[in-house]
């Protein structure tokens, strides 16, 4: 990305990212990340409860994005120490910082859907 007429990348955890949209996509990039930020933008969810709302997703891919997540601390997964436990996932202060942005592309989503699509339904 070019500042000021000089070209410049963001270092940051050890990472060089060349522009802001490379790291912001190292976030939230892929084809779930972003469906499963949609889910917990608003409350805290299950496992069990994402994986009905997102039903294309596998249970594998799921976990793989949930933990990715909370490695780069947008999400945080509380253990309950019940039986059977309970675990609940959802966005911390950091991952709340991205409702706009995931409300913006849903809304571009929307918008494009209602100028070129229909809605029709499933099952």
């Amino acid at each position: 990305m070019i500042i000021n007429g000089e070209e410049k990348s963001i270092m940051i955890r050890g990472e060089l990212f060349h522009c802001a949209l490379d790291l912001t996509m190292h976030y939230i990039g892929g084809k779930w990340k972003t469906i499963v930020l949609w889910y917990l933008r608003n409350d805290k969810k299950r496992f069990s409860e994402l994986k009905k709302q997102i039903p294309d997703i596998t249970e594998k891919m799921l976990s793989l994005q949930l933990k990715s997540l909370e490695e780069d601390g947008i999400v945080k997964r509380t253990v309950y120490a019940e039986v059977p436990p309970r675990v609940e996932y959802e966005l911390t202060d950091f991952g709340r910082t991205l409702r706009p942005v995931v409300e913006a592309i849903a809304k571009w989503g929307r918008e494009l859907g209602q100028a070129e699509g229909e809605l029709v339904s499933r099952g």
